[in-house]
């Protein structure tokens, strides 16, 4: 997926397949996110930053690392979701091939959750690092701290939704606890994204 063009990304996204869909687009908005935070960091190099270097600088590291993993998680989505509708295949006959696709079934679920679910996560951490970027940013590029903050919104929204979508099929209640636990904390993320966007806005306003 990577080496796609995005003109060729797009294609697979809006054709009949089972993948790539949301959860890879989820992940996708996460490394536009740490993009952005790593652009900015990269022009905080002036006068004006200094005494705040070892911040951006980390900053600037961790960005490019979760731009990274979370490419990764894009591809690792959609052949997770390409298991599941594999899944769904299986022949369905006989008792036994009901009990053995069933359980492939709810298999594949779990593993499908895991993707999105490691994506909100990460956006969590990048929603974290625009809090500490937008302070000591260079303020010409200050809204894209605002724009990184409202990718890192779009990632754990629309993974939320796509790890919900599979917890009904998943029968570890430990897993769904688990996974359900990790899209509680979006609506509190949501609302520390419209904090730095509130704040780049009134800033530019003055």
């Amino acid at each position: 997926m990577r080496d796609q063009t995005i003109d060729d990304f797009l294609g697979s996204l809006a054709a009949r397949v089972p993948a790539p869909g949301g959860g890879a687009s989820a992940a996708l908005h996460g490394a536009q996110a740490a993009a952005l935070l790593g652009m900015v960091a990269r022009y905080s190099d002036g006068p004006k930053q200094a005494g705040h270097e070892e911040l951006i600088g980390r900053v600037l590291a961790e960005a490019d690392a979760l731009r990274d993993r979370a490419l990764g998680l894009a591809e690792e989505d959609a052949a997770a979701f390409t298991a599941v509708t594999d899944a769904y295949r299986l022949p369905k006959e006989s008792e036994q091939e009901r009990t053995a696709r069933s359980t492939a079934i709810a298999r594949a679920l779990a593993a499908a959750a895991g993707p999105p679910a490691e994506t909100i996560d990460l956006a969590r951490r990048l929603v974290e690092l625009a809090e500490e970027l937008l302070p000591v940013g260079n303020r010409n590029v200050i809204t894209d701290v605002a724009a990184a903050a409202e990718a890192a919104r779009a990632a754990a929204t629309t993974a939320r939704v796509n790890v919900e979508i599979n917890l009904g099929g998943i029968r570890d209640e430990e897993v769904r606890a688990e996974l359900a636990a990790r899209t509680a904390g979006v609506d509190d993320l949501t609302t520390r994204t419209d904090s730095i966007t509130a704040t780049v806005r009134e800033e530019i306003a003055r």
